[in-house]
């Protein structure tokens, strides 16, 4: 088992957590996001680099082909899906790209992904993918779907929809990758401050969905970047310091947001994954998860965009 396959426990514990077969009555889910939950939204998109339609992507998937998907095989979005029953929400833009507008609605109501690879809260944060789909965009491309289905089945009937539907929101990671990537950013910005930005921009979409009709929220916090690789690379003692206290100060920073904006909106209940602890048990522990060893050094590796 790996790091995805923790995120996706959680999110299925979370909808059995309220005392009820909360399975039996998710009609939807719409999925916010990047590249954990992508499944298929940049292969829509021309400028993207960061695309998952080659090998080796897709090896274990049906027909063993690549599907957009940064994955093997299934990501956490299809076993979300799977354990309520129900069908992987697909990709917006290709709902879209077919232009049937009833087949569009019909998809529309059963849930929608509209994660990106590259992602970020803020817009700008996917230059260095050319191009993706920040999370004001796909916040905007619900609302598109939202008012489409108001029309289609009236205000009260989508309400009631929707406050059944789980809504899933799994990003920040690449903000935080891009601040301490950027010498600039870290000019105009301390790490508190940047990510203080995060959070009130991370809540103003929250509460955009909420205003559409979520009422249910699964929401990942970040995991532990300092011991992804591309920040290994340039460290000689394994994960960096600097950038996992400040992944831990953003999560717990999230956690505070999320109370508060709970205790500000009628109805909200919300359940949070700490990516971090997840991350970092499977670090620590890789022969709990099947991994017999799990850090490398990375000093003798190169690596070519």
């Amino acid at each position: 088992m790996g790091f995805k396959a923790l995120l996706v426990c959680s999110f299925v514990l979370f909808f059995y957590s309220y005392g009820f077969s909360m399975a039996q009555m998710v009609p939807a889910v719409y999925v916010f996001g990047d590249s954990l939950v992508d499944v298929g939204n940049n292969n829509y998109l021309t400028l993207s680099i960061a695309k998952a339609n080659h090998r080796h992507y897709g090896i274990d998937f049906l027909n063993h082909k690549p599907t957009g998907r940064f994955s093997n095989g299934k990501n956490a979005a299809d076993f979300i899906g799977e354990k309520l029953g129900l069908a992987t929400s697909p990709p917006y833009l290709s709902l879209i790209s077919k232009g049937n507008k009833n087949e569009n609605n019909a998809s529309f109501i059963n849930g929608v992904s509209f994660a990106s690879a590259g992602a970020g809260i803020f817009d700008g944060t996917d230059e260095r993918y050319r191009q993706s789909l920040p999370l004001t965009k796909q916040v905007n491309y619900y609302t598109n779907v939202y008012e489409e289905l108001i029309r289609e089945v009236g205000a009260s009937a989508l309400q009631k929809h929707l406050s059944k539907s789980i809504f899933a929101v799994v990003i920040g990671n690449n903000d935080l990758f891009g601040y301490f990537e950027s010498s600039e950013l870290r000019k105009k910005n301390t790490p508190q401050q940047y990510v203080d930005s995060m959070l009130f921009s991370l809540k103003l979409q929250l509460q955009r969905l909420y205003d559409n009709g979520g009422r249910k929220f699964e929401i990942a916090g970040v995991g532990a970047l300092g011991c992804c690789p591309m920040f290994r690379l340039k460290n000689q003692t394994e994960c960096v310091v600097e950038t996992n206290y400040w992944s831990v100060q953003y999560n717990k920073g999230l956690q505070s947001m999320l109370k508060e904006w709970q205790s500000e909106n009628q109805g909200i209940i919300y359940s949070y994954f700490d990516t971090y602890v997840a991350m970092n048990d499977l670090i620590q522990n890789p022969a709990s998860y099947g991994i017999t060893y799990y850090l490398l050094s990375l000093q003798n590796l190169s690596v070519t965009p």
